[in-house]
């Protein structure tokens, strides 16, 4: 077992920041030392195997990113990160724990469907992985494997209200599953729109001939993001069940959710950094077919209506619980392309697993979040909501020696030809320029990205068996 010594830094928690050297030994942090208190951070200086110098730099908790979709099938393709190249990505980013979602179709067994995802993603990951399962066919069976899956650390279940003839639940549905996962103490999850609504809107934008990128966006209104977010809420209400909306995008749909908060419900709700950076107008609007980059549901909203600015604020509050990527990556070619004329086909996705802990730090930086805040959305509230902490998500004796250290004077220039390693051929934050910068990453004590390099190998990672929630209110 190799030791790792990291000294000079600052130690950067959810709930404070402090001078503090990190010893690791093996795959664990096992001491955290005063900094020049005693001699031994000297003679470990020395003797450590590997000996990492943090000065004026942040040492933080590896980023824990709950909403991934690598290889995903959709549309009658899939997502063009592997989880070799999409979990490598996530290295080079700073997130050294993803959660992905097992994908069951009408007719499969829960229990089948979580096995195909065990073999996609065994010897192939850079860094540690666990599973949501989504659940695509309510039915007896399934609710009864719900108990299984739980035992073998999948305790988190995904439901959608939207894209009806594919992965649709009915609220009978919804509320018969809630009603499971209250009982075995799991969380729900929940894509909350009402897709049979959005599905006349697309008709009708379609035979207006409105077949741009653009109305994507405007067939998925706010209006049917915050009715299904109400009417998940009150089912969750009606059922105990503890509720996680995913990718909320409208102010509207936050503010239902902070209602449901302020009453003592637990409902918590994660956004993406595509909501907070881009827009309708900007990018959805592109001129021709290149809108098509930012095709994603629920979608990108308006900034003239100020839903950016309000979701910084939610997470100020704390009303945003993590913010994760919904990394779903398409390319244009190929892919995209699907939806020329017919923006309904476009496949549905964008790419940000490699980007979300430099997105975030910029809020830092323009003062929009505090440091403490920076990693708690990204790594240790994620870690509790899903039952890996204190393995993950925090800097501590005992803990997984997942670890980051950032230089906030360093700087990163986002592009395809710049600092992409996700498998695609666009950028969706192409152009953006972040104050701070990614200089080393160490996955469970072993160095994976350093110095410019990556030194990981597929395999490293491994997956990780979740508890229940330790986020419940």
């Amino acid at each position: 077992m190799s030791t790792t010594f990291i000294h000079g830094g600052t130690v950067v928690s959810s709930t404070g920041a402090q001078d503090l050297d990190v010893l690791v030994d093996g795959e664990a942090i096992v001491a955290l030392l005063a900094p020049g208190s005693t001699a031994l951070g000297a003679d470990l200086a020395a003797t450590a195997d590997t000996a990492i110098d943090a000065t004026g730099r942040y040492v933080i908790p590896g980023g824990v990113d709950a909403h991934t979709h690598m290889e995903m099938p959709f549309g009658g393709t899939q997502a063009s990160d592997t989880f070799e190249t999409g979990t490598r990505a996530a290295a080079w980013g700073g997130t050294t724990t993803v959660i992905d979602f097992a994908i069951q179709n009408p007719g499969m067994r829960l229990q089948d469907t979580l096995a195909t995802w065990h073999e996609k993603a065994a010897g192939n990951c850079a860094i540690d992985y666990g599973f949501h399962q989504i659940m695509g066919g309510v039915d007896a069976e399934s609710l009864r494997a719900m108990g299984e899956l739980v035992s073998e650390g999948v305790t988190s279940f995904k439901l959608f209200m939207a894209y009806p003839g594919v992965f649709y639940s009915t609220d009978g549905q919804i509320l018969r599953a809630m009603q499971s996962a209250a009982e075995l103490g799991a969380v729900m999850m929940m894509h909350a729109e009402n897709g049979i609504a959005i599905d006349v809107l697309v008709e009708q934008a379609l035979a207006r001939g409105d077949t741009s990128p653009y109305f994507h966006g405007t067939s998925r209104a706010w209006q049917m993001e915050e009715e299904a977010t109400h009417r998940a809420i009150m089912l969750a209400h009606l059922t105990g069940a503890p509720l996680y909306v995913v990718h909320v995008s409208a102010k509207q749909a936050l503010e239902q959710i902070a209602t449901a908060r302020g009453n003592g419900q637990n409902v918590f709700a994660e956004t993406c950094p595509q909501y907070l950076y881009l827009s309708l107008e900007e990018q959805l609007g592109a001129p021709g077919f290149d809108g098509a980059k930012w095709v994603c549901s629920t979608p990108l909203r308006p900034r003239a209506e100020g839903h950016q600015d309000e979701l910084w604020r939610y997470i100020r509050t704390g009303d945003v619980t993590a913010v994760a990527t919904d990394h779903c990556p398409f390319c244009m070619k190929d892919q995209k392309d699907m939806g020329v004329g017919d923006f309904s086909k476009i496949p549905n996705g964008i790419g940000s697993v490699e980007h979300r802990i430099d997105l975030m730090f910029q809020g830092v930086q323009d003062g929009r979040i505090s440091l403490e805040r920076w990693v708690d959305i990204c790594s240790t509230t994620p870690a509790r909501m899903f039952g890996m902490y204190p393995r993950k998500g925090i800097i501590s004796p005992g803990a997984d020696a997942d670890i980051v250290i950032y230089d906030p004077n360093g700087h990163t220039s986002i592009g395809v030809q710049k600092t992409h390693h996700m498998n695609m051929d666009y950028s969706a934050y192409e152009g953006f320029e972040i104050d701070g910068h990614v200089d080393t990453v160490i996955s469970r004590g072993r160095i994976v990205i350093d110095d410019g390099a990556y030194r990981g190998t597929a395999g490293h990672g491994a997956f990780v068996r979740r508890g229940l929630s330790q986020n419940l209110m």
